[in-house]
C-alpha cells in the first residue's frame, strides 16, 4: 500500500523542488519507505506502507531497464497465481515478486487492456519510455484513489489532493459544479460526475477507468470486468450454495495476504459475520487469530428504537464469535467521541465534504484501535447488501404485486408471514406502500432541500441528475432488479466509499479489504436466478443457506431483528448542543454560504432543533440536514483568506528525500 505521486512536463524540465514538495506533504502519513525516480521532464514518487509479504523492501518507483518501463503503484493484486501462469513466471520468482512488478509485466503483455486482467484493489501509473506515454488505471470499484492535474503541457498525479496544490500551476479553487451535485443529492452519493472533484483544478480517474497521457493529450477510457448478462442455472439448490462457498472462500482468502495481523469489522448481521467466519477458518490454518472490532453505544445510552431493532449488537456478535471460534473480539464504546467534534479531522483527511457523519466516529475509531494492534488488513462486508446478502423481501413482493403475480405472491406471503410473525393483511398494506408509494399521501419521504434554489438553477443540476436517472432522492423509474444492476454498474455509487477507505488506510497504515466486493463474487451473485435470493418466505436466502455451519442460527436465520450502529450519534452530541446551535446561527449569517445553501431549509430545521434534543430524534431529516450544512460550511471556510498556495509553500520547504 502506498501513496503515489508524479509530474510530467511535456516541454520543459521538472524542477527538483516540485517533486520534493509533493513528497514532503506525504510525510504526515506513516511509511516504511520513501523513494523517488526522475528524469529531466519526469518525476515519480512513492510513500510506501508495507502490508503484504512481497511488499517488504519493494523498490517503488521501479524501473525495468530491459523493457524501459517505470511504475509507481498503490496495489494489492488478488489473482497472482492466474497472472503468473498466463505470463509464464518461473516458480522461484513467484513468492518474492511484488505486485507492482507483476502489474508491469502484465502491462508489457496486454498494454492498455491490462486492467481487465487484474483482480484486486489498485491505482498505478506507468511511464512507457519507448512509446513516450504515461498510462494508469484505477480498480473497477475505486477502492484506491487517484487524482490528477492536467494543464498546458503539464500533468501531475497523486493519491491525495494536497500534494498537487504545492505545484505553482495548481490553484485551490472551488468546483461549483461538484458542490451543486453534492448539495442537490439527498442520499449518501456525493456527485454523479466522478471525473471531477470539489477542486476545479484537480480531477480524478473514475473507477473502472484508465488514463493515458500522450502527445499532449489526456484520455480517460472505461474498461469492463463484469459481464452482467451471464446466467448460471443449476439442477439443485445445493449446487448454487456449494459454488458460492468456494468462490467466497477464494475471495476471502485472497484478502488475508499480510505479514501483520488481520482484523475485521463485526456487527450482528450476515455480511460481516460471513466475512469473519470464512476468514477465521483460514487464519486458523495459518496459526493466526482474527481480531474483530465492533462499535457499541455509550454506557448511558437508552435504546429508543422499536423492539425489533437493537442498537447494542453484542448478543448477536457474541453468538457469532462463540460459534465460529479463533476470534479475539473487541467491543468499542468510543466514550469521548462524537460526529460533531470529528468534522475538522474528517475534512482534513477526505479533503472534501462528506455525508456519512452518523458513522464517522466509530469508523475512524476502529482504524485507530486496529493500528495500535498492528493490524495490516481490516476486513469489511460493506458491499454485501447488493451482492452476497441481497434479497429484500418487501421490495420483492411489491415487485410481484406490480406485475400481478398473484399466485406466487400469495405463496410467498403465507410463508413470510409465518416466519416473521406478522399477519398477511398487515404485510399486504406494507407491500402496497412499497409498490405504489404515490398512494401514500400522509408521508413525505423527501429529504429537506439543502441546495439554494438559485444556485441549483444556475448550475442546472437537476437536469444533470436526470441524465443519470436520478432526482434529489435517488434513482427514478427503476424496478427491484434494474435498481440492483444500476447500483453495481454505476461508478458514482461506490466512488465515495473507496475514497474514504483509501484515505483512512493511508492515515493509519492498514488496508480495508472487502470480499463481498470481489469481482468473482459479484459476477456469480449477479448471474443467479432471483429465487436464490428470495424464496419460500426467506429473504437474503443465498447467504442464509451458504452460512449453514459457518454462523449460528440465531444470526443466520434472523429475519425479525435489525441492528443500527449509528443510533447514538445524536446522544453523543447532546452535551455540546449549544455549541452546535451557535455554529448553525453563525452559518445563517454567512453571506458566502448563503450563495450555495438553502437558508430557508436550515432555518426551518433549526426551529425544530432549538430546544434540547432527545436521542430519539437522531433520524429526523431536519437534524441530519443541519449536520450536513455545518460540514459544508466548515469546508467553505477553508477557501476564505485568499489562495492557500503560499501557505502550502511554507509547509513544503524541505531537503531531498531518499532515492
Amino acid at each position: 500500500m502506498s501513496a503515489i505521486a508524479g509530474i510530467y512536463h511535456m516541454k520543459d524540465p521538472v524542477p527538483p523542488s516540485f517533486g520534493q514538495q509533493m513528497m514532503h506533504v506525504l510525510h504526515k502519513f506513516p511509511s516504511d519507505d520513501r523513494r523517488i525516480w526522475r528524469q529531466e521532464n519526469l518525476f515519480f514518487g512513492c510513500h510506501a506502507q508495507w502490508i503484504t509479504p512481497e511488499s517488504m523492501n519493494e523498490p517503488l518507483p521501479f524501473y525495468d531497464d530491459e523493457r524501459q518501463l517505470v511504475i509507481t503503484s498503490d496495489a494489492i493484486i488478488d489473482n497472482r497465481d492466474v497472472l503468473f501462469d498466463r505470463l509464464g513466471i518461473v516458480h522461484k520468482e513467484r513468492k518474492v515478486m511484488p505486485d507492482s512488478q507483476l502489474i508491469l509485466l502484465a502491462y508489457d503483455k496486454w498494454q492498455e487492456e491490462v486492467p481487465r486482467y487484474l483482480l484486486g484493489d489498485f491505482a498505478f501509473m506507468i511511464w512507457d519510455e519507448q512509446k513516450q506515454r504515461l498510462f494508469g488505471a484505477r480498480d473497477f470499484s475505486g477502492a484506491r484513489s487517484l487524482y490528477y492535474f492536467r494543464g498546458d503541457q503539464r500533468f501531475a498525479f497523486c493519491t491525495v489532493m494536497e500534494p498537487l496544490l504545492t505545484l505553482p500551476y495548481v490553484q485551490r479553487r472551488l468546483n461549483e459544479s461538484w458542490l451543486a451535485e453534492y448539495l442537490a443529492i439527498s442520499t449518501f452519493i456525493d456527485a454523479v460526475d466522478v471525473s471531477h472533484t470539489v477542486l476545479e483544478d484537480i480531477q480524478q480517474v473514475p473507477p473502472s477507468h484508465t488514463i493515458t497521457v500522450s502527445n499532449g493529450s489526456v484520455k480517460l477510457r472505461k474498461y469492463h470486468v463484469l459481464s452482467l448478462n451471464e446466467k448460471i442455472r443449476c439442477q439443485h439448490n445445493e449446487e448454487y450454495t456449494e459454488r458460492f462457498r468456494a468462490i467466497f472462500q477464494q475471495a476471502t482468502d485472497a484478502r488475508l495476504r499480510t505479514f501483520k495481523s488481520v482484523g475485521s469489522h463485526l456487527s450482528g448481521g450476515l455480511d460481516s459475520g460471513a466475512v469473519a467466519s470464512f476468514a477465521a477458518k483460514t487464519l486458523q490454518t495459518q496459526h493466526k487469530t482474527l481480531h474483530t472490532y465492533s462499535s457499541i453505544p455509550q454506557a448511558d445510552f437508552h435504546d429508543y428504537t422499536p423492539k425489533n431493532y437493537f442498537t447494542d449488537e453484542r448478543p448477536y456478535i457474541r453468538a457469532t464469535v462463540d460459534y465460529v471460534g479463533n476470534i479475539e473480539e473487541h467491543y468499542l464504546r468510543f466514550a469521548d467521541k462524537n460526529p460533531y467534534h470529528d468534522i475538522d479531522d474528517w475534512l482534513d483527511m477526505l479533503e472534501s465534504p462528506y455525508k456519512f457523519f452518523e458513522n464517522s466516529f466509530w469508523m475512524k475509531g476502529i482504524f485507530e484501535q486496529a493500528r495500535q494492534e498492528d493490524i495490516g488488513i481490516l476486513l469489511s462486508g460493506a458491499r454485501g447488501n447488493f451482492t452476497i446478502s441481497w434479497g429484500p423481501a418487501l421490495e420483492y413482493y411489491g415487485y410481484l404485486l406490480k406485475r400481478l403475480k398473484w399466485m406466487q405472491l400469495g405463496r410467498e406471503l403465507q410463508q413470510y408471514s409465518r416466519t416473521i410473525g406478522i399477519g398477511r393483511k398487515r404485510l399486504l398494506s406494507l407491500i402496497s406502500q412499497q409498490a405504489f408509494p404515490f398512494l401514500d399521501k400522509e408521508t413525505d419521504p423527501s429529504f429537506p432541500m439543502l441546495i439554494h434554489p438559485h444556485f441549483a438553477d444556475k448550475m442546472k443540476v437537476f437536469d444533470k441528475l436526470q441524465v443519470y436517472g436520478m432526482d434529489a432522492n435517488g434513482f427514478t423509474d427503476l424496478d427491484l432488479v434494474n435498481q440492483r444492476t444500476n447500483v453495481i454498474e454505476s461508478e458514482f455509487i461506490w466512488n465515495g466509499n473507496g475514497i474514504a477507505s483509501s484515505k483512512l488506510s493511508l492515515r493509519y497504515g492498514l488496508w480495508m479489504r472487502d470480499p463481498t466486493n470481489d469481482v468473482r463474487v459479484i459476477q456469480y451473485c449477479m448471474s443467479l436466478p432471483l429465487k436464490q435470493f428470495i424464496n419460500c418466505g426467506m429473504d437474503r436466502a443465498l447467504i442464509r443457506h451458504a452460512t449453514k455451519g459457518y454462523l449460528p442460527d440465531k444470526v443466520r436465520l434472523n429475519q425479525t431483528n435489525y441492528g443500527i450502529q449509528a443510533a447514538d450519534w445524536l446522544h453523543r452530541m447532546i452535551p455540546y448542543w449549544q455549541e452546535f446551535i451557535d455554529e448553525v446561527n453563525e452559518l445563517l449569517r454567512d453571506k458566502e454560504a448563503a450563495t450555495y445553501l438553502n437558508m430557508d431549509s436550515i432555518r426551518r430545521a433549526l426551529s425544530a432543533a432549538i430546544e434540547q434534543p432527545k436521542a430519539a430524534f437522531a433520524f429526523k431529516p431536519e437534524l441530519r440536514l443541519l449536520m450536513r450544512g455545518i460540514i459544508v460550511y466548515r469546508f467553505l471556510k477553508t477557501f476564505k483568506g485568499g489562495d492557500t498556495y503560499e501557505k502550502g509553500m511554507e509547509r513544503t520547504k524541505v531537503g531531498i528525500v531518499g532515492c
